[in-house]
């Protein structure tokens, strides 16, 4: 009977996933393509690697490389629509919920959490937590990587919440779960670096618990266990790099591109208090615009601190500044070089299960069980504030042959093996709708200002031009000044969202 209420709460929350993500993201068979530019550059990496090329020496974007490898899985499902991306956040998002459900059992949500209708208003809470996120302005089209890292932040804030909550005064936290806590980290380091600060915190935070138990030494070791866990994931990449003579070129797209070249931000703020005062500007408009889950994310902290019976009801200050401390260092490894993009908040909105744990464990003090709530009406109202609340609903709406991205594509294919290059943009999609695998480094254009000239995008995007390498060029507003010596303007287009206006230009190379 316990096997099959599992496997009825599984698949309750699997297809709740589905139906959320189906609205919300623009990598849903409803839209017409997902024409963000930073999730088409994605594929288009995964799609060089699954056709032999090599990351960062034969094609360039400064992300990590599981994203990379999950977006090539994602191709070879479907090689000209996001339908792989799609099945892809389908598998991820039901990973995050398995782990909301897991944190909101920890709280003791309903009246008997073991028993079904317990497991039931906690698999309810865990799809609510997953729609408040997706339909957030920081989930942006669908596709991040932010996204890709929610996984690993929720197993990892379930395994520091279950030991702080439950364990803290029995004694030290396992080696085992801090060796899982430190695969995560690798994995978070391999997808996108500047996360690390959650898990630096997390760290941090269990180093002193061992301290608190008079531990030093274990302490010592448990960082070791943890960095151990942490390599673990950059093995695969060592290999398949060094095999290839590509290790310095690994470390210079990933490593020193983000660290060096593409934050430089000292002048735009500069001192400490600065940028204390441009964070705190962040997190305040954070607040206004991604309000679906920073209000369940607020009373779920302030009730950690304040409500929480931590360790058999001992207080502990620890453990009620866990959470805090977790959110604090993720916030700063997000923001703290003085960058914003909507969707770097996105994995913030972990915490927001807080909140619903709050929920479950005031509905449970009230007396109340999981059999008040029909599972499916509450996916149902998920869905419908979803569709109220999603930035993306309006794209939902664009009929798939009136947009000119596809009025493009049936041009560039009129040629038999077609080589493209999109300049002023990243990839705009068209790689994607024409199954085309990037033939030069510089595919697209990178916002990356670089001393060296063979390495600076910008000049090397020009001489692609200059010389005629390439049969098609797809420009955004900014039109080569060479660009009429070997091509002719066959298609143009003017197009627009979030408040800002394109004009997007199509040239051919003359024959």
């Amino acid at each position: 009977m316990r096997k099959k209420n599992n496997l009825f709460i599984y698949i309750y929350l699997g297809v709740s996933v589905v139906l959320c993500l189906m609205l919300a993201t623009r990598s849903s068979f409803l839209y017409p393509l997902n024409n963000w530019d930073d999730a088409n550059s994605y594929f288009s990496m995964g799609k060089a690697i699954f056709n032999g090329k090599m990351p960062y020496r034969d094609v360039f974007d400064q992300k990590g490389m599981y994203l990379y490898f999950l977006y090539g899985l994602s191709y070879l499902i479907s090689h000209t629509t996001f339908i792989g991306v799609f099945v892809l956040e389908c598998v991820l998002g039901f990973a995050d919920v398995i782990a909301f459900y897991g944190i909101i059992r920890l709280f003791d949500a309903g009246k008997k959490p073991d028993s079904l209708e317990g497991k039931v208003l906690s698999a309810i809470l865990a799809v609510l937590t997953f729609a408040v996120i997706v339909c957030s302005r920081s989930f942006w089209w669908g596709g991040a990587a932010e996204e890709i890292c929610l996984p690993f932040y929720a197993a990892g804030l379930y395994l520091s919440l279950a030991y702080f909550k439950n364990d803290y005064s029995k004694g030290t936290m396992p080696f085992k779960s801090v060796f899982y806590g430190g695969i995560l980290a690798g994995f978070i380091a391999n997808i996108k670096f500047t996360g690390l600060g959650f898990f630096f915190a997390w760290m941090m935070l269990v180093f002193f618990s061992f301290l608190a138990h008079g531990e030093f030494l274990k302490g010592i070791k448990a960082c070791f266990v943890f960095l151990f866990g942490m390599f673990l994931p950059f093995v695969p990449w060592i290999i398949y790099f060094g095999i290839q003579g590509g290790l310095y070129e690994w470390y210079w797209g990933y490593a020193y591109v983000n660290v060096f070249v593409y934050t430089k931000v000292e002048s735009e703020v500069p001192g400490v208090m600065g940028r204390l005062l441009y964070m705190a500007k962040t997190l305040y408009w954070l607040i206004r615009d991604d309000w679906q889950y920073f209000v369940p994310l607020i009373v779920g902290m302030i009730w950690s601190v304040f409500g929480v019976k931590y360790s058999k009801n001992k207080i502990n200050m620890l453990a009620r500044l866990n959470v805090p401390v977790l959110f604090a260092f993720m916030f700063l490894g997000f923001f703290g070089g003085g960058r914003d993009l909507p969707y770097y908040s996105l994995p913030l909105a972990i915490f927001a299960v807080l909140g619903f744990s709050f929920v479950g464990n005031f509905v449970s003090k009230a007396g109340f069980s999981g059999k008040i709530f029909i599972p499916a009406i509450c996916t149902a109202l998920a869905m419908l504030f979803i569709a109220n609340n999603s930035m993306n609903i309006p794209f939902m709406k664009v009929d798939r042959d009136s947009y000119f991205m596809y009025r493009f594509r049936d041009e560039v294919l009129e040629s038999e093996n077609p080589t493209l290059l999109n300049v002023g943009c990243l990839d705009a999609g068209l790689y994607t709708l024409c199954d085309i695998v990037p033939s030069c480094r510089w595919f697209q254009t990178q916002t990356l200002n670089v001393d060296e000239p063979e390495n600076n995008p910008y000049l090397e995007q020009e001489r692609y031009v200059r010389e005629g390498l390439i049969d098609y060029v797809l420009v955004r507003d900014h039109i080569p000044d060479s660009i009429g010596d070997h091509y002719d303007l066959i298609d143009k287009e003017t197009y627009g969202w979030d408040g800002a206006e394109f004009n997007y230009y199509l040239y051919k190379k003359i024959r």
